[in-house]
């Protein structure tokens, strides 16, 4: 019998809804109630492997409800996952997110081995920039130096002075002490980040498919007819990010709701955000627009008890772009040390 054939109909009353009861009660809220019994024995068979491997498993906030919360050991943005790695213990690393997140965690944690569940699970910013756009854009402004977004591959990386996170993209830039920085690839978080400093910022043409969705006239039209607070991310459209009570990071987004603590509130980013913030916040209601990455839906719980079961598909990067790319990255953790995010 397969192993897909063998989770295909759980028994739910094999004790194993005592075990998980805590699980069962914050999974309720988020999806149908159908789906629970579905994802459980998966959630069980991967907690226990990753056990027997010595795995760690990371997943970002956009991972959905069933990953989130049933199986990662570590979640949050793609800073705290970069530092997650750097200070990893355990041999095997999980990535449950897109390839650059992988490829971090293999360039700060180059002894172990990395692996993720889907290796088509990609991003539009990583793929709209290449090493040599990196070098052509370094030549057409010598001694200018590059801040380039996490959302980039290794081999950009290794082009770049210092990588950043939209949580700590002003930080980055102001550190680099000049006058002028090379932003990549995202140009609305570069325009954002412009809005917020004196330093000129030469810009890159590249965007987010789920956040460049997204209109000012959604926004204006679920303000009106919902009475809500609306947080953008701001990979999102400068005349989205106008329209928006509070604009931010996915980290900054969950610390906004702590302080403000609204009734309601719509979460401008992708949907699996608002999906886990819920467990944190049942008293605030979620109202979307919301737009799901396809992306990160890639990764299952299948698809992750198979990377565990034949250690697939392993992250290899050559051993030069990992030595330019990590510098970079340190340098943004350095940063981070001295600035919080």
């Amino acid at each position: 019998m397969s192993e897909t054939a063998q989770f295909a109909k759980p028994s739910w009353r094999d004790g194993m809804e005592l075990e998980y009861a805590d699980l069962i009660a914050r999974l309720e809220p988020l999806m149908p109630c159908l789906e629970i019994p579905l994802h459980l024995p998966w959630i069980d068979a991967i907690n226990r492997l990753k056990k027997e491997r010595g795995a760690v498993i990371m997943a970002h906030n956009y991972q959905s409800p069933e990953i989130f919360h049933g199986v990662a050991d570590v979640v949050g943005d793609s800073l705290g996952l970069a530092r997650a790695a750097a200070d990893c213990k355990e041999d095997i690393i999980v990535v449950c997110g897109v390839h650059f997140m992988a490829e971090s965690a293999k360039i700060l944690a180059p002894e172990k081995t990395v692996l993720i569940p889907d290796l088509e699970a990609g991003c539009s910013l990583a793929a709209s920039i290449t090493a040599e756009d990196v070098r052509e854009l370094k030549r057409q402004h010598p001694g200018v130096p590059v801040v380039s977004y996490a959302n980039t591959s290794a081999a950009v990386k290794a082009e770049s002075d210092a990588i950043c996170t939209s949580a700590n993209a002003v930080q980055v830039v102001e550190a680099m002490g000049s006058d002028t920085v090379i932003f990549l690839p995202d140009e609305y978080l570069g325009k954002h980040v412009a809005k917020q400093t004196g330093i000129k910022i030469i810009l890159w043409h590249g965007h987010c498919e789920v956040h460049e969705k997204f209109t000012a006239q959604q926004v204006r039209h679920v303000r009106e007819a919902f009475g809500v607070k609306v947080v953008a991310h701001p990979e999102c459209p400068p005349e989205v990010l106008e329209e928006a009570d509070f604009v931010g990071s996915t980290t900054a987004m969950g610390k906004w709701l702590e302080r403000e603590q609204p009734e309601k509130v719509a979460m401008i980013t992708e949907c699996s955000m608002s999906d886990n913030l819920k467990v944190q916040f049942p008293h605030t209601q979620f109202i979307k627009p919301c737009n799901l990455c396809p992306h990160m839906q890639r990764i299952t719980l299948p698809k992750i008890h198979a990377a565990l079961c034949e250690m697939k598909h392993a992250i290899e990067i050559p051993a030069d772009v990992i030595a330019g790319a990590r510098r970079a990255l340190d340098r943004m953790l350095a940063i981070g040390r001295r600035e919080p995010a």
